[in-house]
């Protein structure tokens, strides 16, 4: 029986309860709208748990000025439904006020790894983040923390915090789950209608395009780059926000591919903003 719980003492309760019984907790962060790239994470705690807890709220400290938060898609009840039908022990879904009641002041920054990518693009993205996340690691105590690789840099991010910080818990990333023409799972890929959903594909198709041009031998970045500005500039209704390779372990630009890499890409298609990566190890 999978339990809904919205106040913070109450799912707190369970967790002590778990706890005093020595089980072990995984927990899967989303803001809701579930596809097969969450259940993806679910299954996997169910294997690595005693008990899998997801959390279900859409975080107003991660959007910045003029994006998504009101226009994100929510839908609960399916969210419910897939949920218990995954077997997850205990949904914890906070309103807003309980996360952040009158007077909140403080907030969590980790430095460095946030500086590029999708934290250069959207500021103080990371910042609502890693805020939200200790929130929901100090409510839920999960003795693993489950995060798709999809999105590369923050992945990177909350392990660094949870190490700066001391958590005791284990943050595992998981493989991306792509539909079957490639296109990276998303809860944005709801925005996108016909047209745009056969444009989004020129995301993967790109990350494609730029293992074929490293399988070639290419190794200067900015060559690499050059390749992918070109192949994207031919794709109609799409707007590249950057394509990017990093060192995967600080998000730094790199000149030179060298192991391990990320390299990872942002486009606006019509007005959804995607992402999707491909590590080079």
């Amino acid at each position: 029986m999978t339990e809904v719980l919205r106040r913070i003492d109450c799912a707190k309760e369970y967790i002590y309860k778990w706890k005093s019984e020595d089980l072990s907790i995984g927990f899967v962060p989303t803001m809701g709208c579930l596809h097969a790239g969450h259940l993806s994470l679910v299954e996997r705690s169910a294997r690595e748990n005693d008990k899998t807890v997801v959390s279900i709220f859409v975080n107003p400290a991660q959007f910045g000025e003029g994006e998504d938060f009101n226009e994100y898609p929510r839908d609960f009840e399916a969210d419910v439904k897939l949920c218990r039908e995954a077997g997850v022990d205990l949904i914890f879904a906070p309103d807003e006020a309980s996360i952040y009641p009158d007077g909140h002041s403080t907030y969590v920054d980790v430095s460095g790894l946030t500086d590029n990518l999708c934290g250069r693009a959207r500021k103080g993205h990371f910042r609502g983040v890693c805020t939200v996340l200790v929130k929901l690691f100090n409510i839920l105590k999960p003795t693993r923390a489950y995060f798709g690789k999809k999105d590369a840099q923050q992945l990177c991010v909350v392990r660094r915090m949870v190490e700066d910080l001391n958590m005791d818990l284990d943050v595992v990333g998981c493989e991306t789950v792509r539909e079957k023409d490639g296109l990276a799972m998303s809860s944005r890929n709801r925005y996108l209608g016909s047209k745009e959903r056969e444009a989004a594909l020129c995301l993967s198709r790109a990350l494609n395009f730029v293992e074929k041009v490293i399988a070639s031998g290419e190794r200067n970045v900015n060559a690499i780059k050059s390749e992918v500005l070109g192949f994207i500039s031919n794709q109609s209704g799409v707007r590249l926000d950057y394509f990017e390779i990093v060192d995967a372990c600080n998000m730094r630009s790199v000149k030179v591919l060298k192991k391990p890499c990320l390299c990872a890409i942002a486009a606006y298609v019509g007005k959804t903003r995607l992402i999707d990566n491909f590590y080079y190890e």
